[in-house]
């Protein structure tokens, strides 16, 4: 049987490719699609402590059993009331802030919590000349409406909005936007926070730094304990990330 593989942040770049087709014998299971890709990556089995996967777009352990036509993702980590509503989007053109807030506020509201991730000038020291974007897009965005419908049920807010950027990204714009609306502060404040931390370790998107010296792929934060690992680390520890060797 075919299976359909994608390789997403510094597990690309080790790839050589984004995606790959592989085929399988019947009843596989994914730790058997791991072991493939062990004997040809080298690197991959001292990273496989820190990397999720997914089987059509849901996050998967290894004993899970493939079928025909399977679309398997192999994830580094990340760099996520009453009743109401939630906006999710994955854009390339730049976020319009004031558009988003201006959708979500209404006169009910007491208060609008907006957070916006911007790209920076430097990295521990290192000079940065642009940011990379790239996801998992579907899975992402699936994520990101689950995590503002899950807000809602949460916290007492009355609308959510989360949109990411992919693509390049120059120093001062705009990556990520989430804005929470309510009756009272302390619930926007809470439900905002969650929300960015939350994306941040679960939701498929990756960041690439760009510095005057080179290029490394972000260290990503681990997974959290919910979320399936390919393989558990005995010392608790997360393999290093970084494509330059960090």
């Amino acid at each position: 049987m075919q299976i359909r593989v994608l390789f997403f942040g510094m597990l690309k770049d080790l790839a050589g490719k984004a995606s790959d087709s592989v085929s399988l014998p019947e009843g596989a299971t994914v730790g058997d699609l791991l072991a493939h890709y062990e004997a040809r990556i080298p690197r991959l089995t001292d990273l496989l402590p820190s990397i999720a996967l997914s089987v059509n777009q849901q996050y998967a352990g290894p004993e899970v059993r493939l079928a025909a036509n399977d679309e398997i993702a192999l994830l580094p980590p990340v760099s996520g009331g009453g009743p109401g509503t939630a906006h999710a989007a994955i854009v390339r053109e730049r976020i319009d802030t004031q558009g988003v807030l201006a959708k979500v506020k209404h006169p009910p509201d007491g208060a609008a919590v907006v957070f916006e991730g911007v790209v920076r000038n430097n990295t521990r020291g290192r000079q940065t000349l642009y940011l990379d974007y790239e996801a998992y897009a579907e899975m992402a965005l699936k994520q990101m409406e689950e995590l503002a419908a899950q807000a809602l049920g949460q916290y007492q807010v009355r609308d959510v909005a989360i949109v990411h950027r992919l693509g390049r990204l120059e120093i001062g714009e705009t990556s990520v936007l989430i804005a929470v609306a309510s009756a009272h502060r302390g619930a926007a404040f809470d439900a905002c926070r969650w929300l960015i931390d939350t994306l941040k370790r679960t939701v498929p998107i990756w960041k690439k730094e760009y510095f005057v010296d080179g290029a490394v792929w972000a260290d990503g934060e681990p997974f959290p304990a919910e979320i399936p690992r390919v393989r558990g680390s005995p010392s608790g520890q997360v393999a290093s990330k970084g494509c330059d060797g960090r």
